[in-house]
């Protein structure tokens, strides 16, 4: 899909887009303001524009003993800040050099304002690496907030339909601990997507957990929500007795020594067999000696 000229920001800088820029990091081939040059690992800033907010561990280390034996061969990118530099790309390959212990990096240094840092930071995440869907619905969020995106833009920048950026931004509807088991990956995105049939947040927490905790396929969970979204007949409140009413039905109670209900124009007076019926009629006077 070609990609539409938006008339600033990286495209007016790199001319083709950040497609290239980003292939040629990660070539090493790489040439803004000159070749690359050693960086003390402790200037470097974090990115403020990051939207990967969860790193594996296992992949960390194994990128790390990597840079042990190989060195960092592909060098981060950063812009001048007021004090020292602000990371523009590379986070992993900063966080593994620090876990190896390395005290400088290979670094390129861009002349970035706010808006590129923040294109580029979101753009290289997005297009190269393994975000959650929440972390990619955000850092979309985020291009469609400060960068004023239109939806339609955005699917053109990022090379991905209109129908799965508004999908996936819909994620971020979910209750903060539903989102939370969506940037784990304990969620998938779509069981993330099907609870949002639910209107009740509370519901919808309590089900994402029953989902992960059961294994639930998207089917299965369908049905839930199918009946949990079923109308609930209306149970009718009943109507409280005149005071009179229950005095003189509690009277008669008393007297007959049996179940009796007095309603609108109607008593209702309950026997057990024919003789307690005699003992009731002879109570009442009805029956002659």
């Amino acid at each position: 899909m070609p990609t539409k000229r938006l008339g600033k920001g990286l495209d007016a800088i790199f001319g083709d887009g950040i497609d290239t820029f980003i292939d040629n990091i990660n070539n090493n081939e790489a040439e803004v303001k000159g070749n690359s040059f050693k960086l003390k690992v402790n200037e470097v800033r974090p990115n403020p524009y990051q939207p990967r907010k969860h790193f594996d561990d296992a992949a960390l280390k194994e990128l790390a003993e990597s840079i042990k034996i190989n060195g960092v061969i592909e060098p981060i990118v950063v812009r001048k800040s007021l004090s020292g530099y602000e990371l523009v790309a590379g986070e992993r390959r900063l966080r593994a050099s620090k876990l190896a212990k390395l005290q400088e990096v290979p670094a390129i240094l861009v002349d970035f304002n706010d808006t590129q840092m923040m294109e580029i930071s979101l753009l290289e995440n997005i297009q190269r690496e393994d975000l959650s869907a929440i972390e990619e619905a955000n850092a979309y969020q985020q291009l469609l907030d400060k960068l004023g995106y239109t939806q339609q833009q955005l699917s053109e920048r990022v090379n991905k339909s209109r129908e799965y950026i508004a999908n996936i931004l819909r994620l971020l509807k979910l209750p903060k601990d539903v989102q939370d088991l969506v940037s784990k990956k304990e969620l998938s995105s779509s069981i993330a997507r099907t609870l949002l049939s639910l209107d009740d947040p509370k519901k919808i927490s309590e089900l994402a957990k029953r989902c992960v905790k059961e294994k639930l396929s998207v089917i299965e969970l369908n049905k839930i929500i199918k009946e949990l979204n079923r109308p609930q007949p209306k149970v009718k409140n009943p109507k409280t007795k005149d005071v009179f009413i229950s005095d003189v039905e509690n009277r008669l109670k008393k007297k007959l020594a049996t179940s009796v209900e007095v309603t609108n124009k109607t008593i209702t007076i309950k026997y057990n067999n024919t003789q307690d019926l005699n003992r009731i009629l002879d109570i009442l006077g009805v029956i002659d000696d």
